[in-house]
């Protein structure tokens, strides 16, 4: 992995831990996510028109992203109202590069190494560790990460293909800005929705939607510069930052266990990476 693909990726994890310990915090995260995602879409706007360059090959991927992004932030806001953000996280965020690796054998017909069979083993071990070996009501959260964990799987797949044809950022924001639109609509028709939008407003959210936007235009150029599984392995190192912040800031009650279980998936997707 190239050096620069490594970095942007590095940061790319740092920004999305951040974000989502954000969004986690608030008392109405699916209102929050709505003006999370519309303050992205318009801080990246200017950018996006300034270094605009879409190719007609990218529009069927932008599409079909938009609508991922759209399944992503609403599975996502309604986990952190339900579940803790340490089992949801590290479930979601390793559990993606498992089914990227999958799909690339099963559809692409690529082959697998023995590091990638451990890693596979050591993701699902880490997983089992997060959820706790007792029965703590926590099985909400590990479905919530496996279906999250499915759509990120997805849209990976789409977006490494979908960024050949255009520019990262103009890519990004061509993609969320409907998923954005859907979502403040979805949250407005719901009961006292526009009360909810407007408690939410807050620079705070604005800052969490401008580090979300940004950290995954980060991960778009690191996938014009590396592939796919290599890029989704490196920026999973979010799963032990935001593990670690949860106990420290949200108070959750993060088990040696589970923060073990965080470093394992870790170690197992840089595995699947190799």
């Amino acid at each position: 992995m190239a050096p620069v693909a490594l970095a942007l990726a590095l940061s790319a994890a740092v920004l999305h831990a951040v974000w989502n310990l954000i969004l986690a915090r608030q008392r109405d995260p699916e209102a929050a996510t709505a003006i999370a995602m519309a303050a992205g879409v318009v801080c990246f706007a200017p950018v996006a028109a300034f270094s605009f360059d879409v190719e007609r090959a990218a529009i069927p991927f932008i599409a079909v992203t938009a609508a991922l992004q759209l399944l992503y932030f609403a599975s996502l806001a309604s986990a952190y109202r339900h579940s803790a953000l340490s089992v949801v996280y590290p479930i979601a965020r390793g559990g993606a590069p498992v089914i990227v690796l999958v799909a690339g054998v099963v559809i692409v017909g690529y082959g697998t190494s023995p590091a990638q069979i451990a890693g596979v083993a050591l993701v699902a071990a880490g997983v089992l560790l997060v959820r706790g070996v007792k029965r703590d009501g926590q099985a909400h959260g590990v479905v919530f990460g496996l279906g999250i964990a499915s759509v990120i799987a997805a849209y990976t797949l789409v977006d490494s293909r979908g960024i050949l044809h255009a520019n990262p950022v103009a890519y990004l924001e061509l993609a969320m800005a409907p998923a954005a639109a859907g979502y403040l609509v979805i949250m407005a028709t719901r009961s006292r929705g526009l009360e909810r939008i407007r408690a939410q407003t807050s620079g705070t959210m604005i800052f969490a939607g401008a580090l979300s936007f940004f950290a995954y235009v980060l991960v778009l150029a690191a996938l014009e510069r590396a592939p796919a599984a290599a890029v989704a392995a490196v920026r999973e190192t979010s799963i032990v930052i935001a593990t670690a912040l949860a106990a420290r800031v949200l108070g959750e009650r993060v088990t040696p266990l589970r923060l073990g279980g965080a470093v394992l998936v870790v170690i197992g997707v840089a595995l699947l990476g190799l």
